[in-house]
């Protein structure tokens, strides 16, 4: 008989269960855990389910793993249902990307403008901007269709919170309107994309406050400044006051380098108060701002002035209440704070003014002049989508600020005619226009006439021609659709977005143009160009070679008609290949044969052939 030893159960392992609480937390906080994880783990048993609820720290750290974002509208530490929140910003995310995706079908033969659909689907308004965002910061190179169109939208939802900021603020009485808020408002709506705050500007002039503060320090160091935060001085103590201009004049434009911008004027970027600050040039008016911002923390009262073509500062000499305008210093903020008397002032620009012209502004007036240079920058460009754009922006300002001004309501409905845009608006405007000023109703009559031809046009939308490669009439056609170009006598870099067998432009245009110079004439291929430079042309096919080295064209429009840059050429989305069906697989072949030639180890690395060379001026838009 055999004696077995006997061996006691060993106890069995904690199941996971078993586990605390907080080491289930931590557990199920692991960033590989998704989302899916935790909701299958949920499902297990009670006890997980409820740890998994959720108010809990799981939810909470899922949340916060995948909308990093969103933490700003949390305080710390708060409360919150998160697998609610989650639950919102994932249906959210849903929807923004199918209305997104939607738009280019509906819009691709029309500049898209409003966005009211979205506002109408009542998400919040956090969720759809954050998921704009990811849209617009994943793959640099791909999905270029849908970052154009969540760009608009983003501008678009961007712009109309700006624009009721803008509305309260104007409400306010007039002494509490800091020319400083209004003045990033406008920087603000005409960047809605830049990441532009009060409260991000207000520190950096508190910075310079701060070196300027640092001087008087030096100077004086019992001087009253060193000692309040903001406000007048206790006492019109001029020479006190006079002190901290002279501090505020050296830091500002010795130290910094701050400098009137007069070689590149009209640049919109002279106007904005945050490039303003970051380039350290401006023009009088946004100089005159920071001028007088800094001044009024430092306790110096100075106020703005709207002389004729160069905007000032005044900083009056005498007892609080003088309209004298020879009891005031004038201050050329431009001009590396010059001080000025009257009469220099009108040697500043070259003619006498009356006295009115010396008096102060208000802010909403501040506001109007600076709005009104950049509308007139915008109204000097080239006629490009940049210039346009600038003008429609500070139209919507100096509109929202100055509702009834009848000049630039027909100019914003010339403006939105001219590029075929919000047809319903322009007649709004324009019922508006008749009502303020019934004389004017010669254009109002003729834009209303040509408006409502629009909207009917629209109803009856034409259906887009195809153009097939395979077609007779379309074989001497060289190029495709997505091909990286390069203009032989011009020099640009491009990308082709269509192509017509012959030049289809005016004759106007060929004989300007002089078209007739080149070899072919206008009886050869020509084709529309996105250009590196933002711009839009209209090119000879002899004209254009494939470029010896594809990169990508750093234009705006890039994403209405492309899908993708595949480091040889641009694919065309789904719409430009419906109008262009044979295009794609034309491209794919021609860059197959160009660039392989170029491969090192492909045994043949001779240059791309170049096309015909001519000596005829380049003939493009």
């Amino acid at each position: 008989m055999h004696c077995t030893s006997y061996a006691p159960p060993t106890a069995l392992p904690p199941a996971l269960t078993d586990l605390p609480t907080e080491l289930l937390e931590h557990i199920l906080c692991f960033p590989v855990l998704k989302h899916v994880d935790i909701c299958n783990v949920s499902c297990c048993c009670k006890r997980l389910h409820d740890v998994c609820h959720g108010r809990g720290k799981v939810w909470g750290h899922q949340y916060k793993l995948r909308w990093p974002r969103l933490q700003r509208f949390y305080r710390q530490n708060e409360c919150c249902d998160w697998l609610r929140e989650y639950r919102t910003r994932h249906r959210v995310g849903i929807q923004i990307r199918r209305t997104v995706e939607s738009i280019s079908k509906r819009f691709f033969t029309e500049v898209v403008n409003s966005f009211a659909e979205i506002e109408s689907l009542g998400m919040p308004e956090h969720f759809c901007e954050d998921e704009l965002l990811f849209i617009l910061n994943s793959d640099k190179r791909k999905s270029l269709t849908l970052k154009y169109y969540a760009k608009k939208i983003l501008y678009f939802l961007r712009q109309q919170n700006i624009l009721k900021s803008l509305k309260t603020f104007l409400e306010q009485p007039a002494d509490q309107q800091s020319a400083l808020e209004g003045a990033v408002l406008v920087d603000q709506y005409c960047n809605p994309l830049a990441d532009v705050t009060l409260s991000s500007i207000s520190a950096q002039l508190d910075e310079i406050a701060e070196k300027v503060k640092k001087m008087l320090r030096i100077k004086n160091s019992s001087h009253p400044s060193l000692r309040v935060a903001q406000g007048e001085l206790s006492k019109p103590d001029f020479e006190l006051q006079r002190q901290v201009v002279c501090a505020l004049n050296s830091v500002l434009y010795e130290q910094l380098q701050y400098k009137g911008n007069e070689f590149d004027y009209y640049n919109p970027l002279n106007s904005y108060i945050h490039q303003v600050l970051l380039r350290h040039t401006g023009i009088p008016i946004s100089l005159s701002v920071l001028y007088m911002t800094l001044a009024r923390k430092l306790g110096v009262q100075l106020e703005p002035v709207n002389f004729p073509n160069h905007f000032l500062l005044r900083w009056c000499q005498k007892p609080i209440g003088s309209e004298d305008i020879y009891d005031f210093v004038y201050i050329d903020a431009f001009g590396k704070g010059k001080q000025l008397t009257a009469k220099e002032c009108e040697y500043l620009i070259g003619h006498q003014v009356t006295a009115d012209y010396y008096s102060a502004i208000s802010t909403t007036e501040v506001l109007l002049r600076m709005v009104g240079n950049l509308l007139n920058i915008g109204k000097r460009g080239e006629g490009n989508e940049k210039s346009y754009q600038l003008l429609r922006d500070s139209l919507d300002l100096y509109l929202t600020i100055n509702p009834d001004n009848v000049q630039y309501l027909l100019l914003q409905a010339r403006l939105y005619f001219h590029l075929g845009i919000w047809p319903e608006k322009v007649l709004d405007i324009l019922q508006h226009i008749q009502a303020l000023d019934p004389s004017q109703h010669g254009a109002v009559g003729y834009l209303v006439q040509h408006t409502l031809e629009h909207i009917q046009h629209k109803k009856h939308p034409v259906t887009p021609e195809v153009k097939k490669r395979s077609a007779p009439e379309h074989l001497e056609v060289r190029y495709s659709v997505g091909l990286i170009m390069k203009h032989k006598r011009s020099g640009y870099n491009c990308v082709i977005y269509g192509w017509d067998p012959k030049c289809t432009m005016s004759q106007e245009w060929i004989t300007t143009m002089r078209v007739h110079q080149l070899s072919n004439g206008a009886n050869q291929p020509f084709y529309n160009v996105l250009v590196q430079d933002g711009t839009c042309r209209y090119a000879a096919q002899e004209n254009l070679e494939p470029h010896s080295a594809p990169l990508e064209i750093g234009h705006p429009e890039v994403g209405r008609y492309f899908s993708e840059f595949a480091d040889t050429h641009y694919a065309a989305n789904e719409e430009l290949q419906t109008r262009y069906p044979e295009d794609m697989n034309e491209t794919l072949g021609t860059v197959q044969e160009l660039y392989h030639r170029l491969i090192p180890g492909s045994g043949n690395q001779e240059q791309v052939p170049a096309t015909d060379q001519n000596n005829h001026q380049a003939m493009s838009m």
